[in-house]
């Protein structure tokens, strides 16, 4: 099985540094650059299933593309924000208006700004949004390039340290924030298959959580790590990384956040989400 890891997906990252992980599939992992590029090579058959955050697979729905659900992490509260200079006149959301945003756009950076914004009785068209890329986002904000800045772990920890950056707005009281694992319907997984996937995600999330100092060594041995091993840790223990199969309350989280996307214009048409959940009865650690 091609397993797609990217950065920004910590569990299957944690999975293809972790022993073991996944070895009754066969499996190879393959690395790419981001989250984004999940549908593209799902599509092609580079890989199998990938995770990423919560919007990805709605842009794939709105391709057309028909992302299936196999498994969904415990909420992320801390994983992600919208952050601001200390000295900026920015102080809630209401104030982002006119404002420069830095963010990956199409990630669930965009969900949780057009939460935030509507919150404030506003919408993604009353803000730039500027594409973070390959762009040092950090230092843009500091040097006044952008206004504001979504970010998430673990550049968020590191950012949070900086003496110049503030804090406007948490994940945890705007979004759930989940990774989601997902493939294609052209691959056809069988339901077992899916099943089977989710209880060893749930399994190395849980032996991860058994041991953070062994975990916060493997990422920060891994060439262009973006943190030492006490900052890994740090991380790590900021999150539950357990995991239970998709089910009904995960689409319905979906199909609220297509349809928020929609009605701020992200998407030109409604999106349907999400197809053929693994029953809650029928799945490996479901009543979690």
């Amino acid at each position: 099985m091609k397993i797609g890891v990217h950065p920004n997906n910590l569990h299957l990252r944690l999975a293809r540094l972790w022993p073991g992980a996944f070895k009754q599939f066969d499996p190879e992992f393959v690395t790419y650059r981001e989250g984004r590029d999940t549908a593209a090579l799902l599509e092609k058959g580079d890989i199998h299933f990938g995770g990423t955050g919560s919007t990805p697979p709605i842009e794939a729905d709105a391709r057309g593309l028909s992302a299936i659900y196999i498994a969904a992490s415990a909420p992320r509260p801390a994983n992600g924000a919208i952050l601001v200079r200390r000295d900026s006149p920015i102080r809630s959301a209401a104030d982002l208006s006119g404002k420069r945003i830095s963010l990956i756009d199409g990630s669930f950076h965009t969900y949780l700004l057009a939460r935030s914004l509507e919150g404030a009785g506003l919408g993604l068209v009353d803000v730039t949004r500027i594409e973070s890329g390959d762009s040092d986002s950090l230092l843009d904000l500091v040097e006044g390039r952008v206004d504001a800045w979504v970010t998430m772990s673990p550049r968020l920890e590191k950012a949070l340290t900086h003496e110049e950056i503030s804090l406007l707005v948490r994940c945890g009281s705007t979004i759930p924030n989940r990774s989601l694992f997902w493939t294609l319907a052209r691959h056809n997984m069988a339901q077992e298959t899916r099943q089977a996937i989710a209880a060893e995600l749930d399994r190395v999330g849980r032996a991860v959580m058994a041991d953070i100092d062994k975990a916060a060594a493997l990422l920060a041995a891994e060439p262009g790590s973006e943190g030492d091993a006490v900052s890994w840790a740090k991380v790590l223990r900021s999150r539950d990384l357990s995991v239970v199969p998709a089910a009904e309350n995960i689409l319905a989280e979906q199909q609220e956040e297509a349809d928020t996307l929609y009605r701020h214009g992200h998407f030109s048409l409604p999106v349907l989400t999400g197809q053929s959940p693994i029953p809650q009865s029928a799945s490996a650690g479901g009543d979690r």
